[in-house]
């Protein structure tokens, strides 16, 4: 199987999904945006589901490697720690400029791929716990998971999209200081 051909596919789907929502897209539409035969689309995906499903696979993909060089990369925590969860931030911005359809988008993704939804965030909460080990020791699993749940709760509302960005950076901030006692910024 082609991966170029896949990827086109893909690129094609998405641009599908996000111009006319699930519902309202073909397997037609995806063949025609990709400027490939409808059987020829067959021999990658088996239908819209499929497609939607493997280019969740991709973009959480993406997103995690941007998070683990986030996360590897040398230099204060909380800017490791940011680079993480704007990884993940991104992806839900970027979801809803793309997109009328972003809402039906996203509940479409839990329907078809509530694993891969979890599996991404337990992924980047497991991420986020390596990066806080050193200054939050035994609670760095907790410290991960309220980190985890500030970003669900920024992606809630994005009628602005550079607000959520801005209380991802403050509310980083106000975690790290609370880890260090006065005077020690680690």
């Amino acid at each position: 199987m082609s991966t170029d051909r896949l990827d086109v596919i893909l690129d094609a789907a998405y641009q599908c999904f996000t111009r006319h929502g699930i519902r309202r897209t073909t397997m037609d539409d995806i063949a025609a945006a990709a400027g490939i035969s409808r059987p020829a689309v067959y021999l990658h995906v088996r239908n819209k589901d499929d497609a939607y499903r493997q280019l969740a696979e991709r973009l959480f993909a993406g997103s995690l490697a941007e998070a683990r060089t986030a996360a590897t990369t040398t230099g204060p925590l909380d800017r490791r720690l940011h680079g993480v969860l704007a990884a993940k931030l991104e992806l839900t911005l970027r979801l809803h400029r793309d997109s009328p359809h972003a809402a039906e988008l996203l509940d479409a993704s839990t329907r078809l791929t509530g694993d891969l939804v979890e599996t991404y965030t337990r992924e980047i909460t497991d991420l986020l716990a390596s990066v806080l080990t050193t200054s939050a020791g035994p609670r760095a699993g907790l410290v991960a998971d309220v980190l985890v749940a500030l970003t669900r709760g920024l992606e809630a509302d994005l009628t602005d999209p550079d607000l959520p960005r801005r209380r991802l950076r403050e509310g980083i901030a106000l975690i790290v200081a609370g880890l260090h006692p006065q005077g020690d910024p680690r």
